[in-house]
């Protein structure tokens, strides 16, 4: 973990969904309460067929960082992409959970509190660093290696200015080697609204002695998301996992 890392936990606040997309993977479903609950399915894509880039080859562009860019990294970033301030938009997540899609249990959950203050969660594997809102470090069981589908449904808002084409690419990566590739359209956000979604993670099936070396060797396993308006890079935020918890 690189020691210049503005660290952040992932903040994610309770709200109706005023976003809209075109994403042919969009689905929709009442919320308790009132209100429409997204669930978003990730684009299919060949990360190997991008050419390969470095984190410092992006640093030197010069120019916007794009969804391609990205797909071309092949190790996770030691430290983040783009400023805090490059978030005109005012995108702020304010609640942040973590689901079993086929029993329902919750496996990790955190939200902001409506005045604004720091991030509290209902959880048992969280260890989170609100201090700037880009970091968060998750602790789970083994058995969340096995799992074969998970839904993370975040809630966030969106300040004055309309969202087009709203993106978001995460990159899994265990010691070097990159293990998954997670690639998800929000599609059109309305100015000052609160929207919800539910980003469908699809698990690979990893090989037993690979799930015995992400258990042996805590927070190797680290991710990357990165998050784009018209193919502009505007947010980055980082995490690190173990899956330990309970031994």
């Amino acid at each position: 973990m690189n020691s210049s890392r503005n660290k952040q936990a992932p903040t994610v606040s309770k709200g109706q969904t005023d976003a809209d997309t075109g994403s042919e993977t969009d689905h929709r479903e009442r919320k308790p309460g009132g209100g429409m609950l997204k669930k978003l399915k990730s684009r299919r894509s060949q990360t190997d067929k991008w050419p390969v880039v470095t984190e410092d080859e992006l640093r030197a562009l010069g120019r916007d960082i794009t969804p391609d860019n990205v797909l071309g990294l092949r190790v996770v970033t030691e430290d983040y992409l783009c400023k805090l301030e490059d978030n005109i938009y005012n995108i702020d997540f304010t609640r942040f959970k973590i689901r079993d899609l086929e029993t329902g249990t919750v496996l990790f959950e955190i939200a902001k509190p409506p005045n604004g203050g720091s991030a509290e969660g209902e959880d048992e594997s969280g260890d989170v660093d609100t201090s700037a809102g880009r970091f968060v470090r998750y602790q789970f069981t083994p058995a969340f290696l096995k799992l074969c589908t998970v839904g993370a449904t975040v809630e966030f808002t969106v300040g004055d200015r309309p969202i087009n084409n709203f993106r978001m690419i995460e990159r899994h990566y265990f010691q070097g080697r990159l293990l998954k590739n997670f690639d998800f359209d929000f599609g059109f956000c309305i100015p000052n609204s609160r929207n919800t979604c539910e980003h469908i993670y699809e698990f690979p099936q990893l090989p037993d002695d690979l799930i015995r070396q992400m258990v042996a060797h805590p927070y190797e396993t680290r991710s990357d998301s990165f998050y784009f308006v018209d193919n502009k890079l505007i947010m980055h935020n980082k995490a690190d996992y173990a899956y330990n918890g309970g031994l």
